[in-house]
């Protein structure tokens, strides 16, 4: 059974399919792949990267959040924007979700700090007022500058959660609460948030090279990729690709997360300097919102995809 085998094994006894992309970031020539995706030549089985339906178009949810701080970062390194520079969140602003959306008082923030809670605890919140400083028209930019050919961002988490709302036909977060739990499978698979076409999408493939730019101070400034370094190395979930590695290999990450869909991107860093991309993308043919079998098999899978890489 060869490594693409062993991975299908693993997404199909936890009842997923899932897209995966694991490269070796240092080994892998960007340059070539391009070449070789534009003929319709590449293999991804072997060389510096192994893929299970690496170029699916699927969507990506919070892993937006990695585009979004890197063009923050940019923008400071640039001198365009300043780091400190004060927001206050109120009630009005926040959505549904982690961190600063929890609050019950105003609180005041810089804008660094939302960068880091966007991708430490994906604080919705943050995020959509981090877009809005940024200008949410420049990350499909920054997609086609890096090569991200078919990288779609639209909009951003308030977006998404009101698109949710009019599906569901709610006015309110609330009432949404209180009708999701009521409707069938499929109706929520007909939801517009779970359909690549028409909300924030992307591959596994870009999204790993995505990953590799950063790593290699290659997407911006070297100050500017330092800082999503950081932010990704301050992530606190650790169930999903962090759950599949040994202690002393490190692993940065940034999750995304919908109903029966589970999602991480991420790289993992080995104490004898070995790095490696990984985007693993799950969709799971149950709706439960936590599914820790799911969680876990994508870390194993992620293992399994670099372990190949390693020669191990």
């Amino acid at each position: 059974m060869d490594v693409s085998e062993r991975i299908e094994a693993l997404f199909t006894a936890v009842g997923v399919t899932a897209s995966l992309h694991a490269v070796d970031l240092d080994a892998v020539d960007l340059d070539a792949v391009d070449l070789a995706l534009a003929g319709g030549g590449l293999d991804v089985g072997g060389g510096p990267e192994v893929g299970v339906r690496a170029d699916e178009q699927v969507v990506i949810a919070s892993i937006f959040k990695i585009l979004l701080v890197l063009e923050f970062a940019r923008q400071v390194e640039a001198g365009q924007l300043d780091p400190t520079e004060r927001v206050l969140v109120t009630a009005a602003d926040r959505l549904g979700g982690w961190g600063l959306a929890g609050c019950t008082d105003d609180a005041e923030v810089s804008l660094r700090d939302l960068a880091y809670f966007a991708m430490s605890v994906t604080d919705n919140t943050a995020a959509d007022l981090l877009l809005r400083r940024v200008g949410p028209d420049l990350l499909p930019m920054l997609a086609a500058e890096l090569g991200l050919t078919r990288t779609r961002v639209l909009g951003g988490p308030r977006d998404l959660v009101e698109m949710m709302l009019t599906d569901v036909g709610a006015r309110t977060e609330a009432e949404f609460a209180r009708i999701f739990p009521t409707l069938p499978a499929d109706r929520v698979r007909a939801m517009r948030v779970f359909d690549p076409a028409r909300t924030t999408s992307s591959t596994a493939r870009e999204i790993t090279r995505l990953l590799t730019l950063i790593w290699r101070d290659e997407a911006g400034p070297t100050a500017a990729c330092a800082m999503v370094r950081t932010w990704m190395g301050q992530q606190i979930f650790w169930t999903r690709l962090a759950a599949g590695f040994p202690p002393g290999v490190r692993v940065s990450g940034k999750t995304g997360t919908l109903p029966g869909l589970h999602l991480e991107a991420g790289v993992a860093e080995y104490p004898d300097g070995g790095r490696y991309a990984i985007a693993v993308f799950a969709r799971a043919d149950r709706l439960a919102p936590r599914r820790i079998d799911v969680d876990l098999a994508m870390g194993e899978a992620a293992r399994t995809a670099v372990e190949a890489l390693r020669g191990d």
